[in-house]
């Protein structure tokens, strides 16, 4: 019985010791206050990294709208350059077919000066009176017109639109007209009468796509007088005036051989 008692007295003081071993033994959050500051900065540096990625991501969208534009642009310089090469070589060939037309006109034209004046007067007056009423204005042009270009009958072409300017002095012809009688009798070698007409589409019919051809050839019909002073100065009005037509790049080489 007392060594059940002293049995029991020695577990129960083994058992004691280490329950109150296993207890955990109380902890103490010292650091609570400087975890909460710890969670409030990991916040924020999320929030700077997010925004360092959006912002990172809106560059990389906007340079890749610069590149675009960038290629758009390119493309467009490369368009322009084209046109305006095209638009060069254009005006390159209208020069040359203005020249190469202004030399055959004037080479047929000369023929006509060795045709005898007992056979030109006829002519003239023949053709002068069929004008006179039977035509309408677009017939008259365009038989004017035709007498040089199709027939190739230039004296018979003078009278021609001499009656035409005269039957239609406000038609929408008449710059044209006045020009075509001014080649006539320029090529003629009749320069105080051509003067005329070139004088009247300079001054009358500003507007007209002629107005610059017959600047030029108010220049050459000066030179022609021996008047190269004027000529001069009709050459550098029609540079001033119409840069860019081909009556003014005619008439470069001729105002510096004047200056």
């Amino acid at each position: 019985m007392k060594l059940n008692q002293v049995l029991l007295g020695v577990s129960l003081a083994a058992i004691v010791p280490s329950t109150i071993a296993a207890e955990p033994a109380p902890v103490i959050d010292i650091s609570q206050s400087g975890g909460t500051k710890s969670v409030s900065l990991q916040q924020r540096v999320a929030t700077l990294e997010r925004q360092v990625e959006a912002r990172n991501r809106a560059q990389v969208k906007v340079q890749r709208q610069l590149d675009e534009l960038q290629l758009e642009v390119s493309e467009l310089r490369g368009v322009t350059e084209l046109h305006t090469h095209q638009l060069s070589q254009i005006l390159e060939r209208q020069r040359e077919l203005y020249q190469e037309l202004d030399r055959r006109v004037s080479q047929a034209l000369k023929p006509a000066n060795n045709v005898p004046s007992s056979i030109e007067a006829p002519a003239q007056s023949g053709q002068s009176s069929s004008y006179s009423s039977n035509l309408t204005e677009n017939e008259a042009y365009d038989r004017a017109v035709n007498l040089v270009l199709k027939e190739k009958r230039y004296d018979q072409a003078i009278p021609a639109f001499r009656t035409f300017n005269q039957n239609y002095p406000n038609s929408s012809y008449s710059a044209n007209a006045h020009y075509w009688l001014g080649q006539l009798l320029f090529n003629k070698g009749d320069f105080a009468k051509a003067k005329i007409e070139f004088e009247l589409v300079v001054s009358q019919y500003k507007s007209s796509t002629k107005r610059s051809d017959a600047i030029l050839k108010l220049g050459m019909v000066e030179q022609k007088l021996n008047n190269n002073a004027k000529a001069k100065t009709l050459y550098q009005q029609l540079v001033a005036e119409y840069p860019d037509s081909s009556a003014a790049k005619l008439a470069a080489p001729r105002l510096n051989s004047l200056l």
